[in-house]
């Protein structure tokens, strides 16, 4: 059995971090058992979560982590996809791991409120001085990555403005359509929907989560995903016809 490492539950979601849950609905689509384990990220052998142990097989990141799953076990995620949408869908992943991923991330670590109910809960069973120098430190990284990767050089409203229209670009691109690429669900619908999910969920509030709002083809996506793929996550979930 293949184990998924993961970071649990959290925010009202199945679970915290949006590449776990893009691995796990991975494995869901094809049809493999796992076994979910909570873990922190030092453990992997990137130093970041997911990862899997397939039989002594350790594989790190979500992307690489589906492409040993369609090697392995001979299934393709985006089995019926001609090569533009292959492509297609490889663009919209990297701009939603890559760009719309970094706006939510500012607003998950520097809004204040959700910072003390969300990632700061991670060193409660510290003692206070230590726990007030991991915050300390937790936070000093996170800004230092934005930076680099360009994001947190910008203002909250341009780290807004830049959000959204990535935001508006998924919705342009779903359209009336069921999944990103279709009538049936294909690889970077988990990532599109994961991120959605950690952007739309209530237990944190913030102008992106507003802006995602207002889209209500991504609102029912998100809804439809989660219907489909943790149906004991969304009891009264509304399903767009």
């Amino acid at each position: 059995m293949i184990t998924l490492y993961c970071a649990g539950p959290a925010y009202g979601l199945p679970e915290g971090s949006p590449y776990v849950t893009k691995t796990e609905i991975h494995l869901k689509m094809a049809g493999l058992w796992y076994e979910k384990v909570p873990a922190h990220p030092e453990t992997s052998p990137k130093g970041q979560l997911p990862w899997i142990d397939d039989d002594g097989i350790k594989v790190a990141d979500s992307t690489f982590i589906r492409a040993y799953i369609e090697r392995s076990y001979g299934v393709d995620l985006d089995a019926g996809l001609p090569k533009a949408q292959r492509g297609q869908a490889w663009a919209i992943e990297r701009m939603v791991e890559n760009h719309l991923g970094w706006a939510s991330c500012h607003f998950r670590f520097f809004d204040d409120d959700n910072f003390a109910k969300g990632p700061a809960r991670w060193f409660d069973g510290m003692p206070g001085e230590a726990r007030a120098d991991a915050i300390d430190g937790l936070l000093d990284t996170v800004q230092t990555t934005l930076k680099s990767v360009g994001m947190g050089r910008h203002s909250p409203d341009e780290i807004v403005e830049l959000g959204a229209w990535s935001l508006n670009a998924l919705s342009e691109m779903l359209g009336n359509k069921s999944f990103m690429m279709g009538h049936r669900p294909t690889s970077v619908d988990a990532i599109v929907f994961a991120m959605l999910a950690q952007i739309l969920t209530p237990f944190f509030d913030s102008p992106l989560r507003r802006r995602a709002e207002a889209l209500p083809n991504l609102v029912a996506f998100a809804e439809r995903m989660m219907a489909g793929y943790y149906p004991d996550f969304a009891p009264e979930v509304r399903v767009a016809a």
